[in-house]
């Protein structure tokens, strides 16, 4: 990867501040931001449905302007999500789950 999560982030930041998307918590709606997170999650799937998965408004593009968006809402909050996920990933590797009481599909 040519830049980290963190790096990103402030790249993020530094275009919303020069165009008007918000870098602090009172300059946003959190429930807004996570609305249009969700539009993004409906629109990789809308694509995945329909095999465009390269280009312009494919899965692809999709999942990126997902990861942007939340990017975008660890910066405003002043998350590190490197750290986040690494914590995470670190739980998740001694983590059981009860796969028996979960309806989802997965693989035993």
């Amino acid at each position: 990867m040519k830049n980290t999560l963190n790096e990103i982030t402030k790249d993020i930041m530094s275009l919303a501040s020069k165009k008007g998307f918000g870098t602090k918590p009172e300059e946003i709606e959190l429930g807004e931001k996570f609305a249009l997170l969700h539009t993004e999650v409906s629109e990789a799937y809308q694509a995945y449905r329909k095999n465009n998965l390269d280009g312009k408004n494919g899965f692809n593009e999709e999942l990126a302007d997902i990861i942007l968006r939340t990017l975008h809402i660890c910066g405003i909050y002043g998350i590190d999500i490197e750290k986040e996920i690494d914590e995470k990933m670190s739980y998740n590797k001694d983590r059981e789950w009860d796969w028996d009481s979960l309806n989802e599909k997965h693989v035993k």
